[in-house]
């Protein structure tokens, strides 16, 4: 199917969402979770990427070593290539000098299986990122389910566990939680289970501390995730593979799964990556540790865009 297909499959509207739930799914994009095969992924580009003080992790590496740009975009290239290497379609937000943070494509959208929401970023020279996502859903031709308006809402707090299942994050720096309140009302009203967990605002977004990576199959920081929450996921049956603090901290559990037992981690989760490697999983091990300075990690970087059954 071509974009034009899509296009005329999907017309876009700036609000699709039934204020009463009962939402319909769209046919030519969308997922039913983050763990079956992506096929298309939203991606932004490093070209105008500058270090910013945007979180205590960019802070501590501004203080003690900052992010060399160059190598940072061609560790980009690398993350880019392995994609292509899984055959899965890139799209991209138009790169502009004014939005230097917009290679975190997770943040000032979120896609769901009925259309994209904009989120309400936290940091003053981020919110740009939000019209801007509204400009590339508007050229791929993909609906706006909605727009958060209640406070602050990020796209690394939105956390697809399984079908119907989402873990809503809420740290108070980047996503406030009037912000999580409203996003859970929405799915609350889709028939979705949803809670919202606390976190410290030192860890950002939920995605550092837990992100999934096949049905049943999560990886989670044990070290700094709130117990409450593990239990929660080990009574829906969800094996947990513990992502050690020390590599969490340089971003390991943040990494992208591409369905049939296929995963992008950075070099940097030596755990995860043996983990999952003696569970028989293909995995494309990416060296982030420059860009990564910048404040996010693989999981930061893409928007899944569609994913379909395997």
């Amino acid at each position: 199917m071509t974009v034009h297909d899509r296009i005329v499959a999907e017309p876009f509207s700036l609000q699709r969402r039934n204020p009463n739930g009962g939402t319909k799914p769209l046919t030519a994009w969308g997922f039913a979770n983050e763990t079956d095969v992506l096929t298309d992924v939203l991606l932004g580009s490093p070209n105008f990427l500058r270090h910013l003080s945007t979180s205590s992790l960019s802070r501590k590496h501004l203080r003690e070593a900052p992010c060399n740009v160059q190598i940072a975009q061609a560790q980009h290239k690398d993350l880019v290539a392995a994609y292509e290497h899984f055959g899965v379609n890139i799209h991209w937000h138009e790169p502009t000098p004014e939005l230097p943070m917009q290679v975190y494509s997770r943040d000032s959208s979120v896609m769901t299986p009925y259309g994209a929401f904009i989120t309400a970023m936290a940091n003053w020279w981020r919110r740009g990122e939000n019209y801007a996502a509204i400009r590339t859903y508007e050229k791929l031709g993909i609906p706006i389910y909605d727009m958060v308006t209640a406070g602050t809402f990020e796209g690394g707090d939105f956390n697809v566990i399984e079908e119907g299942v989402v873990l809503i994050g809420c740290g108070g720096a980047r996503t406030q939680e009037e912000g999580a309140r409203q996003v859970q009302a929405w799915f609350d009203k889709e028939g979705w289970e949803t809670r919202i967990a606390f976190i410290d605002e030192y860890y950002v977004h939920i995605d550092l501390m837990v992100v999934p990576i096949a049905e049943k199959l999560t990886a989670v920081c044990l070290a700094c995730t709130e117990p409450g929450i593990v239990d929660w996921l080990k009574g829906k049956g969800h094996e947990i593979i513990d992502v050690p603090f020390q590599d969490t901290m340089a971003l390991g559990c943040n990494f992208m799964s591409l369905g049939k037992d296929r995963v992008i981690a950075p070099t940097s989760s030596k755990t995860l990556i043996e983990k999952l490697k003696a569970q028989g999983f293909e995995v494309a091990a990416v060296d982030m540790s420059e860009i990564s300075k910048t404040g996010g990690g693989i999981h930061c970087m893409a928007q899944a865009l569609k994913r379909v059954k395997a």
